[in-house]
């Protein structure tokens, strides 16, 4: 940057904020915080609350979460504003970590901050993967601090009913949302099609994607790459091939089309998307490859998978977590564990980006599965240095390790109350299986 600037350019505010949303949004997020970086140390601009928020989410999503509280505190005073500390709630509930989440909510209405419904929304989010029962605490709080739910809040709570596959729930949110003066986003329009589809009702389906297809889809394009997953499982291979004829070209579509053929099994038509986008664009991004490679691992075909990533490395594609995830998943397919294990420990080293939660417990079950609880462990250990936090699946998946290896699981419940974790009924009773295993005192004296 400095040669750059030497050579004359000028560094505006618009290409700044223009290079920062082109990197953030292909989650370039090294390079976008080498650049911020490079920006205040330069004094190029001076910092507002807004560039400090972007900072620290940058920080916390290649660095991990302690070191975005290390800087937070370094952030001047005055622009310790609701937008920066909301930022850091946003990574706690990425984090799925309630303890910090809640903490951090009631520190902001402690300092007197006007919370928006963005953190409100947060709070929401963060319950409907842990505590489902608090959903309607927070509810009843905005309405308490009138706070009128966004278009975020009925997606959200559009998405926990049809998790539950309530699809009445779904349709009165959304008689609530009209009510309230708001009109179901062709975002929110594309989920509730998803579930109507899941749950097997058709003709709902491809009705809700008629009307989504009749709007502004001009303005909309985007949604095309939601679209295309519906139809493909609504078998409508038909309705696959016309989107992918209107847009064949742009990549977030490809990407989708893809994944359809896959679900579809017509390898060959996804191999042609494939090809297409080679044709069209020089060096294709990560997320071309990584969607044929998902396809490949889901059928079996793992020696094309294995020449798909030998391709990438060829055309020296940029990895990042989803990359990774795709082959680590394409080698345990192929039974082959402990080269997946070295997958990870290699994007680990990297520092691209932190390898996804999903990634970690994939391999981790296929140890468990094994009994092999030395490299169970060790997949746990790592994932609490990259900063995730614990939940009750992780723990689960250890403890069958220590069960299949008939191996004694000396203080596990100790670690699990150590991270405020309480193992539910299935796992007490694997955990008074596994004092079965134990030595009594007999034991001792008659060996």
């Amino acid at each position: 940057m400095d040669k750059w600037v030497e050579e004359g350019n000028e560094v505006t505010q618009d290409g700044v904020s223009s290079a920062m949303h082109y990197l953030r949004k292909r989650r370039l997020r090294v390079r976008a915080l080498q650049l911020s970086e490079w920006l205040e140390s330069t004094k190029h601009f001076e910092f507002v609350d807004k560039d400090y928020a972007i900072r620290l989410d940058l920080i916390a999503k290649t660095r991990g979460l302690r070191k975005a509280e290390v800087y937070i505190e370094e952030i001047p005073e005055s622009f310790r504003t609701e937008i920066v500390y909301s930022t850091l709630l946003a990574n706690y509930v990425s984090a799925t970590n309630i303890k910090k989440s809640e903490e951090l909510f009631n520190k902001m209405k402690d300092l007197g901050f006007l919370l928006s419904c963005f953190s409100y929304n947060q709070l929401l989010l963060l319950y409907t993967r842990t505590v489902k029962k608090k959903i309607a605490d927070v509810l009843l709080l905005m309405e308490k601090e009138n706070i009128k739910p966004s278009l975020l809040t009925y997606q959200i709570l559009i998405d926990v009913k049809g998790r539950d596959k309530d699809i009445t729930g779904i349709e009165q949110i959304i008689e609530t949302m009209k009510g309230d003066g708001l009109e179901p986003s062709a975002h929110i329009q594309a989920l509730v099609a998803r579930y109507y589809a899941a749950a097997g009702l058709r003709e709902k389906a491809e009705a809700v994607l008629k009307d989504i297809e009749e709007g502004d889809i001009e303005k909309n394009r985007w949604i095309y790459q939601e679209l295309i997953p519906i139809y493909a499982s609504l078998g409508r291979d038909d309705e696959v091939d016309r989107i992918w004829k209107v847009c064949e070209s742009r990549l977030h579509e490809c990407t989708a089309v893809i994944e359809a053929w896959g679900h579809l099994k017509k390898i060959e038509n996804a191999e042609l998307a494939f090809e297409k986008m080679l044709k069209v664009w020089k060096k294709p991004p990560a997320k071309v490859f990584t969607a044929l490679l998902k396809v490949y691992t889901n059928h079996k075909m793992l020696e094309k998978g294995k020449d798909l990533v030998k391709q990438m490395s060829d055309v020296d594609c940029y990895m990042g977590p989803v990359t990774w995830d795709a082959i680590v998943k394409l080698f345990l397919a192929a039974g082959e564990v402990e080269k997946a294990d070295t997958i990870l420990e290699n994007a680990v080293k990297e520092k691209r980006g932190r390898p996804l939660f999903c990634t970690y417990c994939a391999i981790m079950e296929e140890y468990a599965e094994r009994g092999d609880v030395h490299n169970a462990e060790k997949i746990f250990q790592m994932m609490r240095r990259v900063g995730y936090c614990f939940r009750v699946g992780q723990y689960k998946l250890l403890l069958r390790a220590y069960v299949k290896a008939n191996t004694p699981a000396y203080g596990f419940s100790d670690r699990m109350r150590a991270d405020n974790i309480i193992p539910n009924q299935a796992m007490a009773r694997q955990l008074a299986q596994m004092d079965k295993f134990k030595k009594s005192p007999i034991d001792d004296l008659l060996e």
